[in-house]
């Protein structure tokens, strides 16, 4: 079969590979490696312009822009505050507390895009975290795996959900139903949260710090500070300089030029110009400053009148351009306007300048910058998971509006759910209401719109559209059919499930889903099936990464809030995986096969 392949098929699949290969080598962004392979077959005559860019008109881009829209109205008007009751309670019994968290979340999340909704949530778990004397590192990955389960829910639940329905109404002119998922996405959420809250949350560390400082939001993070040339401190010894006995924080290391001291002895005379690296609460940097006479090392920028800028926590995206750089490398204060005051890393001890440290996915900033800074930088969801104050901010002045930004929400969903008007129509009325309402501005609902994703899902599906055009998709299929043919219907599932999950955990869901679907649907056509629980077990695959912190973007966001380690998730996330299959698949064969 593979001989009657022509030369558009092999340069098809020699495009996959390079594309499959960047990708895991994060050579670029991912949405710039996959429009870059569109353009190579493109350029090459693979396929002409109009199917090359019908991924771009595709109704589930539009359909995910409307819905960034929607999610950020719910979010600026703190609509979602009222479930906080829901959210938590005064018992400190693990499997309570994470039914009480996980089961309001993945009703949020098949809703409302999860990646806004675990960044409102985060603040609030740390915070009665803190009250209640319990470890945040035993909630923040089930949060996160809430909010993936609960996307697996119903079709606006992910992203990924309406790629694959826009994918299927694309080759067969009916695309999956608001509740299709739910047949199997249900019965994977209450097991999976189970799971988690009865035996996964055993295998997740107690990151407790015991000296947290009440309504603060600061971790313990490696910062640096310097000696003033007037300071107080110039001239003593660490122990004079009151600078040994720091309840949140210790002096780890003094840099005097090229020469690094440390440990630190008490007896150490500080000199002006020493850098001083410490660890620990960065809630300390200005009690430091103002009681000691220390100074950034890095100057802030303008504040425009502004005596104090605030401070904000990012997480590091692993597609970000400051991945394997160090700060001063990529310019960060120019190119981001904002100063780097601490880092925390909790894989392993930080060495070095602060400054000349590489920077790794998953790291946690503190940055000091101008008002706005969060809502820029999430808008372009580039280089940082999540940007969120540092420090509680006062209530924005349109919570007055959150009932008629969840009355939006709640028409939205009906509308679409009883088939009033299709999803696209629904989701975009919702997001000019948005609007129109004032539940957020216009400058903020372009904000919103997450413009790399939707680039990279309308390049994955031209790239998808090469699979099928050239035959590659038929070969593959046949492939399938060939090693499990003998074993039925549900072994192919089980096939298409781990294919699509692998390449999840490699690359991006949206990617992953684009490249399988063919081949499903394919399979599915072959053997004259319903391509429906085809297009299911690749939605519901392409969702269930929970075994790494790449495997989706909510399980990075929490790495550093929660101090967790690679194998963290790892150990508590692969049997969540397995489990989730398996309903996913016996579901799948009882209501469909």
């Amino acid at each position: 079969m593979a001989e009657s392949l022509g030369w558009d098929a092999w340069f098809t699949a020699g495009v996959v590979m390079l594309m499959v290969g960047a990708l895991v080598r994060e050579a670029a962004q991912p949405y710039l490696v996959l429009l870059g392979c569109l353009g190579l077959l493109l350029v090459a005559g693979v396929l002409p312009p109009d199917v090359a860019f019908s991924g771009f008109s595709n109704s589930a881009v539009l359909a995910i822009a409307s819905l960034f829209v929607v999610a950020a109205g719910v979010q600026r008007t703190e609509a979602l505050t009222v479930f906080d009751r829901l959210l938590f309670g005064r018992s400190r019994a693990m499997p309570v507390v994470l039914l009480r968290l996980m089961g309001p979340t993945a009703l949020l999340s098949s809703l409302v895009n999860n990646t806004p909704l675990v960044a409102m949530l985060i603040p609030r778990v740390q915070h009665w975290a803190r009250r209640e004397g319990v470890a945040a590192s035993k909630l923040l990955i089930p949060l996160s795996y809430a909010s993936v389960l609960g996307g697996m829910i119903t079709l606006i639940g992910t992203s990924t959900n309406l790629v694959v329905s826009g994918l299927l109404q694309q080759a067969t002119g009916a695309g999956l139903h608001f509740f299709d998922l739910t047949w199997v996405g249900l019965p994977a959420a209450c097991v999976g949260m189970l799971y988690v809250s009865l035996v996964g949350h055993r295998f997740l560390p107690s990151n407790r710090q015991p000296d947290w400082r009440a309504g603060r939001s600061l971790k313990p993070y490696h910062f640096e500070l310097r000696v003033g040339a007037r300071a107080p401190a110039a001239g003593r010894t660490i122990e004079e300089a009151g600078l040994r006995g720091l309840d949140d924080a210790y002096l780890m290391q003094v840099r005097r030029g090229r020469h690094t001291v440390g440990p630190v002895s008490p007896a150490e005379v500080l000199l002006p110009d020493d850098v001083l690296v410490f660890s620990g609460d960065a809630a300390l940097i200005d009690p430091l400053m103002a009681g000691h006479g220390l100074e950034r090392v890095v100057e802030a920028p303008s504040s425009n009148g502004v005596q104090r800028l605030p401070l904000f926590e990012a997480v590091v995206a692993a597609s970000s351009t400051l991945v394997g750089k160090t700060l001063k490398e990529v310019g960060f204060r120019e190119r981001f306007q904002g100063v780097v005051l601490a880092l925390q890393r909790r894989s392993r001890h930080l060495a070095g300048p602060l400054g000349q440290t590489p920077i790794e996915a998953g790291d946690l900033l503190l940055i000091e910058a101008r008002p706005g800074f969060d809502r820029q930088w999430n808008a372009m969801r580039e280089d940082f998971y999540l940007v969120a104050p540092a420090l509680p901010e006062e209530p924005a002045g349109r919570t007055r509006r959150a009932p008629v930004a969840l009355l939006i929400l709640g028409g939205m969903v009906l509308a679409s759910a009883f088939g009033v008007v299709p999803l696209v129509t629904a989701a975009f009325l919702a997001a000019l209401t948005m609007i129109a309402t004032g539940c957020l501005s216009l400058a903020e609902a372009r904000q919103a719109v997450d413009l790399p994703l939707l680039l990279m899902i309308g390049a994955a599906l031209g790239v998808g559209a090469a699979l099928t055009e050239t035959g590659l998709a038929g070969v593959a299929a046949q492939g399938l059919l060939q090693a499990t043919v003998q074993a039925g219907p549900f072994i192919m599932l089980l096939a298409v499930y781990l294919l699509t999950n692998l390449l999840t955990e490699l690359l991006t869901n949206a990617a992953a889903a684009a490249l399988v679907f063919p081949i499903a649907l394919a399979t599915a056509h072959d053997l004259n099936l319903d391509p429906v629980p085809f297009a299911v077990v690749v939605a519901v695959a392409a969702s269930a990464g929970f075994s790494t912190p790449f495997g989706y973007q909510t399980n990075l966001m929490v790495m550093g809030a929660g101090g967790y380690r690679f194998m963290d998730y790892f150990k508590a996330g692969f049997p969540l995986n397995v489990l989730v299959m398996a309903v996913a698949l016996l579901c799948i064969w009882l209501v469909w096969l």
